[in-house]
């Protein structure tokens, strides 16, 4: 394709609009690398600021994402998530259609901290599981869910077990009959600590959504107290409001 300079149409605006069209059509899968603005500048005889300004607006629609030191990558879909169902990140990501998977950073056998024997009904000291992973969607990392469990409720829960691939919550219920009935959970965005960039693969300014999530089986008995932070690019949160009765 090229672009014509007479068009009453900025040449960056028609540089974006041919790309958001090969991105759309699938030409760019997710996930796809971009050609550089040096290349763009070659391929279409433009000046770099102009396929600067192209690679920008698409980044502010929301359709790629630059990735430190590695160029700019087509962007997955936005993951729409209700706030009303109690569910994993495995569950979440079955439901887009995307294949997930985690790395594990931790997982052993630990006495918990102040906090996490507070939110889980606990004496400090008291024995829990500690289980910190990087979660994937499509081999795309999404979150670090940072996990704290109960371990009176799950003996022996890590042997056997690889929740590099296994759902923690399904081992939960189909494995140890502990039906998770609600949660108690807090949202609210920030920007990335230098681990998480690191970990998340996402640059200084790119946001962050940090949740803290404590989640009940029968009888309101905390069984998981976890510290999460997910790509704030790649959530929209919905929840329906009804108006209360006067």
């Amino acid at each position: 394709m090229k672009l014509n300079p007479d068009y009453s149409v900025p040449l960056y605006i028609q540089l974006k609009e041919h790309l958001q069209t090969q991105i759309e059509s699938g030409v760019y899968a997710a996930g796809t690398r971009l050609p550089s603005e040096r290349q763009l500048a070659e391929d279409f005889n433009l000046s770099r600021m102009t396929a600067r300004q192209a690679m920008q607006l698409l980044s502010q629609d929301g359709l790629t994402q630059s990735r430190v030191g590695k160029g700019t990558y087509v962007r997955h879909r936005r993951i729409d998530q209700e706030l009303r169902i109690l569910t994993g990140f495995t569950e979440d990501m079955q439901r887009q259609g995307l294949r997930s998977s985690s790395r594990i950073l931790i997982a052993n056998v630990a006495q918990a901290n102040k906090e996490a024997a507070s939110w889980l009904g606990l004496e400090p000291g008291a024995e829990v599981v500690i289980l910190n992973r990087v979660r994937f969607a499509d081999d795309e990392p999404l979150a670090i869910e940072n996990a704290t469990i109960n371990h009176q409720l799950c003996p022996n829960i890590l042997n056997g077990h690889d929740f590099g691939q296994d759902s923690l919550y399904h081992v939960l219920r189909e494995e140890y009959g502990c039906q998770l009935v609600w949660a108690d959970q807090t949202i609210q965005a920030r920007l990335p600590s230098k681990s998480e960039r690191r970990l998340l693969q996402i640059g200084q300014y790119d946001p962050v959504l940090s949740m803290l999530r404590v989640t009940f089986i029968a009888q309101d008995q905390p069984i998981e107290f976890v510290n999460s932070v997910y790509r704030g690019s790649h959530y929209r949160f919905r929840a329906v409001l009804r108006q209360s009765n006067p």
